[in-house]
């Protein structure tokens, strides 16, 4: 799925396991711990916010193991979610997860960049770039010229992936840890268990109830967001065919998720002892910067400030790629135009990286300008495109498994155990589905829709006298079409919770 370069520079170099737990946890932590303190205690109490953690962390690692086991059992399927989907779904379907995760990576990214602002407004020589809670117009255009520096880095080429992932790693999981110390040693037990099952009836600005609702409702949308932390879970199992040996691929991808969970955990946790759960909600981007406040002091702030900065900086880069690569692969096989196989001289995805940062650009200038721009909002839109593809992922080690056949030399996992991870992990991922909101889904189908030229540009240009959509690609083009007409009946039924749900307050 990639050029001559590329397949000799990964004969070249082998990582091993160390590298690539770095690159498993790098890939998870970006700017989401920073910002989830606030962002829960918005959606769940003590309680139920430690059940969504217990069902969260069962699947994960279920999906971790999934990736890890189709990366071992088939060594021969390359693209990731692409490929996966490819292969149980066919060409159309293979198209449709990689869109879906191309919308998800650069929604992702305007996210960084919005969070990347914040954190900069919160130092007051920068202070021009917010206005109140918001982006101001500098901070825009800020936020512009971050993305095109990164654009124009990539298309230069970046060779030393490894050692800046490595240093990355640690300036993010250093103050993290701090800040965990820190919290544990100022954490009060009364502040944590004031109302542990969101049963206390708040009252709103406007005098109207605004509590946090039943202990399932906000089991479920605390799982939405710890899809976007979790986003990058199958990071190492992608660099498989780098390590030095398959089993450190195995072991990187278990210890770099139970790193990341344990770290997520503890911040969570932890921060609903620091203040009220009202007040911890109620705090701006990265919240983690208040809650250390609140621990040690206003230079709290400052000292997380900085440590986002760097963090997400590595995450926009990161992401930047993740986007532009995911609609580079699919031309290989000529499940999407042509043109977006073009590459540099130095092996960087050109088309796709274009087309990937302008539509950023143009998608990032109508939110700031006209809609919402805060992180929590495009998170929760990355989050809800993103889960199909796993979805996908999780049926297709079920089916593979199922088969039995095509497996590598050497897998000791027994069939049975890969079937268990299968289905937790099928189970988990459409729960999920359904945390986010059937509206959210049938969105899924119009944007499939919408990417659907590309896919038949793609096949025409090498099959012209084959029809671009056969077999299995009819039902799925079927599927994205009834789920575009349920999206127009749900609007026109469902208007004003569909609106606010999207976030598009303007219509």
């Amino acid at each position: 799925m990639s050029n001559d370069n590329a397949v000799a520079e990964t004969e070249e170099v082998k990582l091993p396991l160390f590298p690539l737990i770095a690159f498993g946890i790098g890939s998870m932590v970006g700017a989401g711990i920073f910002g989830i303190p606030s962002q829960m205690a918005g959606k769940a109490a003590p309680g139920p916010l430690l059940m969504g953690w217990l069902i969260t962390g069962i699947g994960m690692l279920m999906l971790a193991f999934v990736f890890q086991s189709l990366a071992t059992t088939r060594p021969d399927i390359t693209g990731g979610v692409y490929g996966y989907a490819r292969e149980g779904l066919g060409n159309f379907g293979g198209f449709m997860s990689a869109w879906s995760y191309w919308l998800s990576a650069w929604a992702g990214n305007l996210s960084y960049i919005a969070f990347f602002t914040s954190a900069l407004g919160g130092f007051s020589v920068l202070s021009g770039l917010m206005q109140g809670d918001s982006v101001s117009i500098a901070g825009l255009i800020f936020g512009l010229v971050c993305l095109w520096l990164i654009h124009f880095l990539i298309l230069a080429g970046i060779r030393t992936a490894a050692f800046v992932n490595t240093i990355v790693t640690a300036v993010k999981i250093i103050p993290i840890v701090v800040f965990i110390i820190c919290a544990a040693v100022a954490f009060k037990v009364g502040f944590f268990t004031a109302d542990f099952w969101g049963n206390v009836v708040q009252v709103g600005p406007e005098g109207e109830e605004a509590g946090l609702g039943p202990v399932m409702a906000q089991v479920s949308r605390m799982m939405l967001v710890t899809v976007w932390v979790f986003i990058g879970i199958e990071g190492a199992s992608v660099y498989s065919t780098r390590a030095k040996k398959s089993s450190d691929v195995a072991k990187a991808t278990v210890i770099a998720f139970l790193t990341v969970l344990a770290l997520l955990v503890f911040v969570n946790v932890l921060s609903y002892g620091l203040m009220a759960q009202p007040e911890l909600a109620g705090l701006a981007d990265p919240s983690m910067g208040g809650a250390m406040a609140a621990a040690v002091g206003p230079w709290g702030a400052g000292f997380i400030n900085i440590a986002v900065l760097i963090s997400v900086a590595g995450a926009m880069l990161t992401w930047v790629m993740l986007a532009s690569e995911i609609l580079f692969v699919p031309a290989a096989d000529h499940n999407i135009m042509a043109a977006f196989g073009k590459t540099n001289r130095k092996g960087s995805p050109t088309v796709s990286l274009w087309v990937t940062n302008i539509v950023s650009s143009i998608v990032y200038i109508i939110m700031i300008l006209g809609f919402a721009s805060s992180y929590t909002d495009l998170i929760t839109i990355a989050a809800s495109l993103i889960i199909p593809c796993y979805v996908i992922s999780a049926v297709y080690q079920i089916i593979q498994t199922k088969k039995g056949n095509n497996e590598a030399e050497g897998v000791k996992s027994s069939k049975g155990y890969r079937m268990c991870v299968g289905i937790i992990a099928t189970i988990y991922t459409v729960w999920l589905l359904w945390a986010g909101g059937i509206g959210l889904l049938f969105l899924n189908g119009l944007l499939w829709l919408i990417g659907s030229p590309l896919y038949y540009k793609g096949r025409k240009e090498q099959y012209p006298d084959q029809p671009a959509f056969q077999g299995k690609d009819k039902i799925f083009l079927g599927v994205a079409i009834a789920f575009t007409v349920l999206l127009i009946i749900w609007i026109i039924i469902f208007k004003g919770a569909f609106i606010d749900a999207m976030f598009w307050n303007g219509l």
